[in-house]
């Protein structure tokens, strides 16, 4: 069966001092999060760089850096297409993932101001108040809400590191919220994380973060069952 293309957005914004091969590749990493790419897409470099509007050079070096990431690999004929990951390889991002999310927590306990834990409040009742039906914004709240304990964790290398695992959780597909139940459980998660961090208790944060990307895992390996 032939793979659909992967879509891109319009024309990129490059900001001051940013090469063009780096805005490119930026932009990518983007709609990969974003759910713009699937496992399997096909990605061309002249469709790219039509999309972009940008010539083929920057495409093609953002999409070497894709490939050596192991986010692509070559395809049938001509072009790339978006990996799809293995069981194993899953089971290896959960348990990294689980790492980070409780080591991030931690810090979070320690470091967040109250402004900060405020802001995971707002973003949590926002995740509560999104139609059951929107998928993809509950997707796109519940990534603000871990990015945002990461940025509380005042840690620039695991802020670093965990933007780059998003990027390899976007290869996953749909998010575990299509599962039914998850959404619920999740919030019950989220708020005892935010407790903790708020009665700055960086033992129970850690504890109840990385619980909480098990039971992640759980419902992942729900979905990739019914796949």
């Amino acid at each position: 069966m032939a793979r659909r293309p992967a879509k891109v957005g319009g024309p990129i914004a490059r900001s001051a001092g940013v090469a063009l091969g780096e805005a490119v590749f930026r932009s990518l990493c983007e709609a990969l999060q974003a759910g713009s790419y699937r496992a399997g897409d096909r990605l061309r470099e002249e469709e790219v760089a039509q999309r972009l509007k940008v010539s083929r050079t920057p495409v093609r070096e953002a999409l070497g850096r894709l490939a050596a990431r192991g986010f692509v690999a070559p395809a049938a004929g001509r072009g790339l297409i978006v990996r799809n990951l293995d069981i194993s390889e899953v089971l290896e991002l959960y348990a990294m993932r689980e790492i980070m999310e409780g080591a991030a927590a931690r810090l979070a306990a320690e470091h967040a101001s109250t402004t900060e834990i405020d802001a995971l409040r707002d973003i949590e009742q926002a995740l509560v108040e999104a139609p059951q039906t929107d998928t993809a914004e509950m997707a796109r709240l519940n990534r603000a809400f871990h990015e945002a304990i990461c940025r509380a964790a005042r840690n620039r290398y695991l802020d670093n590191a965990s933007r780059e695992l998003q990027d390899w959780i976007a290869l996953l597909g749909p998010t575990t919220f299509t599962v039914s139940g998850r959404p619920s459980t999740s919030h019950g998660e989220h708020q005892g994380i935010i407790e903790a961090i708020a009665a700055r208790n960086g033992d129970k944060a850690e504890q109840l973060a990385r619980a909480h990307i098990r039971e992640a895992l759980r419902f992942r390996l729900k979905l990739l069952q019914k796949q």
